[in-house]
């Protein structure tokens, strides 16, 4: 494999925004990554019909990734890291988070400016969940997610017209 550069990048234009507007939430068993077509760094398609569970968000919400390295070990991954939050409670939130966190779904993040990015593409995602009744009427009360996936690349982008998706309540 060569590692050479083959592209260098101009200044784009001040047309970007920051942040997450949705995150979806796809069953680690209901996607193969070998199930995926990818070409060059993109889903553009998936074999079957896969649900994804469509979350949506607004405020305290982020999601990145850092590249870690080890010139001693000879090895480079990505570890992709997010934080959400959910507001209200309910048992029917409460079942489904706990899901969440016994398994390791796969978790497409939806940006503002309209890209959407797969994290956890092959090993999946760890979800820790918490929760949060404040201590004032103003507070915040709900759900707090932290999702971690590390893979052997960046989060892939993905085209989610070949998903359904679910909405919730």
């Amino acid at each position: 494999m060569s590692c050479d550069l083959s592209l260098g990048r101009l200044e784009p234009c001040k047309d970007n925004v920051g942040g997450i507007t949705a995150v979806y939430f796809v069953n680690f068993d209901d996607l193969a990554y070998s199930d995926m077509t990818i070409t060059n760094e993109e889903i553009t398609a998936v074999t079957g019909t896969i649900s994804a569970y469509k979350y949506e968000v607004k405020g305290a919400n982020t999601y990145d990734e850092a590249n870690e390295n080890s010139r001693e070990n000879g090895t480079s991954f990505w570890t992709q890291t997010g934080t959400i939050q959910l507001k209200s409670q309910s048992a029917a939130s409460q079942k489904e988070l706990k899901l969440m966190s016994y398994g390791r779904p796969k978790i497409i993040v939806q940006y503002y400016n309209g890209d959407y990015r797969m994290a956890g593409a092959k090993n999946g995602c760890e979800c820790a969940v918490s929760t949060a009744s404040g201590s004032a009427m103003g507070d915040f009360n709900g759900y707090n997610i932290e999702f971690t996936g590390t893979e052997e690349g960046p989060a892939l982008y993905a085209d989610i017209s070949d998903f359904t998706v679910v909405v919730g309540t």
